[in-house]
């Protein structure tokens, strides 16, 4: 059995919340991640058939039966990651439809996964559903976005053409735009719901006054995403309030568009 801590996994989600932790991203323990794991992949680093403990869900996710999670734990900072892997993070197999969670390996000292877990499983289900080889979910408090959810129209076109005019790289990135939530109660199944749902049309779901929700086929994708969204927020903050002279038109985000190949969402660009 190989050693899980120089797993690929492990070490690529330390280094990330650590990175999102130095971002400003991840207050104290605000943010989780969970990355969808190989059974073959996990069977190197533990004994499947060793479950520590069973941790009821609170949900069901049929279409998740049997699939292995990487979860960041509830109550976790992100700055402590690296240096104690083993009680920040969990490996789960997910069981009974969803409703149970076997514990393979981390949350030592009696820990368990996000408060927000539902999400990021019905997220899953979701992103699946449109992208087999998806594997990431993350959430974090990215400071820019979420002063914009402040002042900003929440409607998801504006809220996007106003993203993809402050950097001509986010068309590009992020062609189907984001979604956008309300304000809604957070660690609830009903917020969960409502986020799947908006998954099956975009990697993106901004939650008002609160965060956003990013999904994608591994780490850096998903990084990227946020990444992007976030210094295209950060430049309307500081441009907001100021007599806007110049803009990326309608004709010049088809032009990237059409260079770079990708398809903007339809109907988003007059």
């Amino acid at each position: 059995m190989k050693d899980i801590l120089n797993a690929p996994f492990v070490t690529e989600i330390v280094r990330t919340t650590t990175n999102m932790y130095r971002h400003g991203w991840d207050e104290r323990n605000g943010g989780n991640i969970s990355w969808m794991l190989d059974e073959a992949e996990a069977a190197q680093y533990v004994d499947l058939n060793a479950v520590i403990r069973t941790i009821p869900t609170g949900f069901q996710a049929p279409a998740l039966d049997g699939i292995y999670f990487l979860v960041t734990g509830t109550g976790e900072y992100f700055k402590n990651v690296r240096y104690d892997p083993v009680k920040s993070l969990g490996l789960l197999r997910l069981t009974d439809g969803g409703r149970n969670a076997q514990l393979l390996w981390g949350f030592a000292g009696g820990g368990t996964f996000t408060s927000e877990f539902p999400s990021h499983m019905m997220s899953h289900a979701a992103r699946l559903s449109v992208d087999p080889a998806n594997r990431i979910v993350l959430h974090c408090h990215p400071s820019n976005l979420l002063a914009m959810t402040f002042v900003h129209d929440l409607d998801e076109r504006a809220f996007t053409r106003t993203l993809w005019q402050m950097c001509s790289e986010c068309v590009v990135v992020f062609p189907e735009g984001v979604n956008v939530l309300p304000w809604m109660l957070y660690g609830t199944n009903e917020i969960g719901e409502a986020t799947a749902e908006k998954m099956k049309t975009a990697r993106l779901v901004v939650w008002a006054q609160h965060g956003i929700y990013g999904a994608g086929r591994d780490l850096d994708e998903t990084f990227g995403l946020i990444e992007t969204v976030e210094k295209a927020a950060e430049i309307y903050m500081k441009i907001a309030r100021l007599p806007r002279l110049n803009t990326i038109t309608d004709s010049q985000l088809r032009q990237l568009a059409d260079y770079f190949h990708v398809t903007p969402r339809e109907g988003w660009i007059d």
